[in-house]
């Protein structure tokens, strides 16, 4: 399973967050709440998610919901591994 810290060590780094990275906790919110996650921004993140973890994220599985938090996209990571 993804561990969530491994997303968001590549939040923290797609997005330049510096030391903010280490403020966010399962339920902080992405998608709209932090200004660097942009629409550019959340194509980086999934082509680093898919480095990272060795899967492939087709274009339907992509969804406002998965960036909602940060354990949303934790989950979003594991049930990708578990497929």
């Amino acid at each position: 399973m993804a561990s969530m810290n491994a997303v968001k060590t590549l939040l923290g780094t797609v997005l330049q967050l510096g030391d903010r990275a280490q403020a966010l906790n399962p339920e902080s919110p992405l998608l709209g709440s932090i200004p660097e996650l942009d629409s550019m921004a959340v194509v980086n993140l999934i082509a680093a998610i898919e480095d990272h973890f060795g899967f492939t994220i087709d274009d339907d599985e992509i969804s406002a919901e998965s960036f909602a938090t940060l354990k949303s996209l934790t989950d979003f990571v594991d049930r990708k591994l578990a497929s």
